[in-house]
């Protein structure tokens, strides 16, 4: 628990710590082009964790992993971590020994500073949970809405990366855990099918300024929505040809079908692309206005992504429903927030914010 727990606040400290780095949130055009490469280089490490994953000859290469009460799997496993915990202190020695860094001056005054409450200290203070949970009454109905349209979108994502590993072991392989190795060959298949994802993420990181410049970020976010629900969707049929076809449990999947699903896991790096970088792009330019900085509006879309995924991973796992179940909710899902995402452009052109969402 307290691995996981470091985990998380290592990567959501990331996040938020790469956001405030970037530009000053006045450029949009910077801004989303920043969160771009910052995806970019996300998904080349996605691309060398999961080929990590896929490959079950670590044990060779640490012999000393494999133990009375640790098998092959485990081995290999055991070795992926020792490789995560080694690029771990390399990187975070780069990261303190490069960044040199100087402390920046606070704002003037900001729109809260002008609007301090009666017995209010006038003393500049750091943000912290209470300033950033009263900011909430300061937010316009646009900022809403993006808040609205990541916490649905990120309810469809948390079960997909959770679960899809095991839904290719499960659902594709038919096999089960810790009975025989068709489980296993779905798993590392599924790592295999999530590094195309990577590679397809990180080529759409590299034209998303073009892609948001021709099409506007709104329209494109809308547009990665319906992609997802739609790969959503086939996986959902791809299980049920699956279950039909004869082979679970007697035989290895045909390859059509395997095919068909690291095409689906390949295709969803698009939409993946998209919620790593339009989201924190747009509520920077919503937020820019408040007066609050880059840092504070990462941390409030963060919010929005911490709480779905916190209660899908405390009921949907509590429940232990079926895999195709997670898809149709994420399918049903996925729907409401890309018509969210429409009804936010129809009502930024009524507030007369059309602009922002051109040069976004």
């Amino acid at each position: 628990m307290i691995s996981v727990c470091y985990t998380a606040f290592r990567m959501f400290g990331g996040i938020i710590s790469v956001g405030g780095a970037g530009p000053d949130g006045k450029d949009h055009r910077r801004t989303r082009v920043a969160n771009a490469y910052f995806s970019l280089f996300m998904a080349i490490g996605n691309i060398l964790g999961f080929a990590t994953g896929s490959f079950n000859g670590w044990y060779k290469v640490f012999p000393f992993t494999i133990t009375s009460a640790c098998n092959i799997d485990c081995a290999n496993l055991k070795s992926a971590f020792y490789l995560d915990v080694v690029f771990m202190a390399i990187t975070a020695y780069i990261s303190i020994s490069a960044a040199q860094e100087s402390p920046l001056d606070l704002p003037a005054r900001s729109m809260l500073a002008d609007e301090e409450m009666p017995g209010q200290s006038n003393s500049e203070q750091e943000a912290f949970i209470w300033e950033l949970l009263g900011t909430f009454r300061y937010f316009p109905s646009t900022v809403w809405i993006i808040l609205l349209v990541t916490a649905l979108n990120w309810i469809g994502w948390f079960p997909f990366l959770l679960f899809d590993t095991d839904w290719m072991g499960r659902e594709i392989y038919g096999g089960k855990p810790n009975e025989g190795q068709s489980y296993n060959s779905g798993v590392r298949m599924g790592a295999f099918g999530l590094m195309f994802n990577s590679v397809i993420l990180g080529v759409t990181s590299l034209l998303m300024e073009k892609l948001c410049r021709k099409w506007g970020a709104g329209f494109l976010w809308g547009l990665s929505n319906i992609l997802m629900a739609l790969c959503f969707l086939s996986m959902l049929l791809l299980s049920y040809v699956a279950s039909h076809i004869g082979y679970l449990g007697h035989n290895l999947p045909p390859n059509s079908i395997v095919v068909t699903a690291l095409v689906i896991f390949a295709v969803l790096g698009m939409p993946l692309a998209i919620t790593y970088s339009v989201p924190y792009a747009m509520v920077s330019s919503r937020i820019e206005s408040l007066g609050l900085g880059q840092g504070l509006s990462m941390g409030v879309l963060n919010l929005a992504i911490v709480l779905p995924q916190w209660t899908m991973g405390s009921t949907v796992w509590w429940w232990k429903l079926p895999s195709h179940c997670y898809w149709s909710i994420c399918c049903l899902c996925c729907w409401n927030y890309s018509h969210l995402g429409y009804s936010s452009i129809r009502c930024s052109k009524a507030h007369g914010l059309l602009m922002s969402y051109q040069y976004l």
